[in-house]
């Protein structure tokens, strides 16, 4: 079967801004001056991966327009801690000093996926976090937690929060052997908030390639189907350990325009030497270890579900 355009796929993949989505152009084809692309961004210091990886999702991940999931922040105001109680009918709460003014309501924007990897600290892509007034995290017994940015890492796509208060066990890296093209893989996340199960969600797939778009050194190419909402999420080994970060998937509509045909389950994740690389130079000590024994996919979804948070950016 003849595959035309081939060259041309690598500009397929789409930034996920909240404007209009631009295109990544294909290597050795710089863009015209003025237009947008990887060539307006500095580029990266000396460690970091060869080229800038392929940004992002197709599109900004979605912000629920109907009630649920059920991690939205009470919206109740509270009385001063100075009002005795009993002030006003039961229920509302007394009116505002004359000093005081309402607060400013964040509006949800988007949502993502992060999971534990120390003692209060979790990880996720830079662009679920990018521009938040204040994130959010739900962890798997329900509770709100805060969370502040600490680092970020844009060519990446990583970053790293602080939570004020624990949220659950740290997941364990991947440090060896060296995953092959073919093993099976399985993402935990919480894709389209709003419209699917509030719950987490759990797909299955494989290591499709050792590289991603545009023979992106710092990727894996995954089977495994991801949406907007995956993004940060764990990819995991059927040991149960962090093989990748999930970050970006092709826009079929635009491949199918360019080439006739629409593909299936291209989607890209973050491998696990960029994420360690990145927390070390945090000061972070994540787990690691060596996969041995192996369970069944729903096996690895319990074991890490007390680990996997569902974020929301606010602004």
């Amino acid at each position: 079967m003849r595959a035309p355009l081939v060259a041309a796929l690598p500009a397929l993949l789409l930034v996920a801004s909240p404007g209009l989505a631009q295109l990544v152009p294909a290597p050795g084809k710089p863009p015209p001056l003025g237009a947008p692309g990887p060539q307006d961004t500095p580029p990266p210091s000396t460690g970091a991966p060869i080229g800038k990886p392929p940004p992002l999702y197709d599109m900004p991940d979605p912000a629920p327009r109907r009630p649920g999931p059920p991690s939205r922040p009470e919206s109740r105001p509270r009385p001063p801690a100075n009002t005795p109680p009993g002030n006003g009918p039961a229920g509302k709460p007394p009116p505002l000093g004359p000093n005081e003014t309402t607060p400013p309501r964040g509006r949800e924007v988007s949502s993502g996926t992060g999971f534990v990897v120390a003692d209060r600290q979790a990880l996720t892509n830079d662009h679920v976090v990018r521009d938040c007034r204040s994130i959010r995290a739900r962890n798997a017994e329900g509770r709100e937690i805060t969370a502040t940015i600490r680092a970020t890492d844009t060519v990446r796509d990583l970053a790293l929060l602080d939570l004020r208060e624990a949220a659950g066990p740290p997941l364990t890296f991947r440090s060896g052997p060296d995953i092959r093209r073919g093993d099976s893989v399985v993402t935990y996340g919480f894709p389209l908030a709003g419209m699917l199960a509030s719950g987490p969600t759990l797909t299955t797939g494989a290591i499709s390639a050792l590289a991603g778009l545009a023979d992106n050194r710092a990727h894996f190419q995954i089977s495994a189907p991801v949406q907007p909402g995956n993004s940060g999420g764990p990819l995991l080994d059927l040991s149960g350990n962090v093989v990748g970060i999930i970050t970006s998937k092709l826009n079929a509509q635009r491949v199918a325009q360019r080439t006739g045909d629409i593909p299936q389950n291209v989607n890209f994740a973050v491998k696990t030497e960029e994420a360690l690389a990145f927390l070390r130079e945090q000061s972070v000590r994540p787990r690691t270890a060596a996969s041995a024994t192996q369970r069944d996919a729903a096996g690895v979804g319990e074991a890490v579900h007390p680990s996997v948070l569902f974020l929301r950016c606010l602004r």
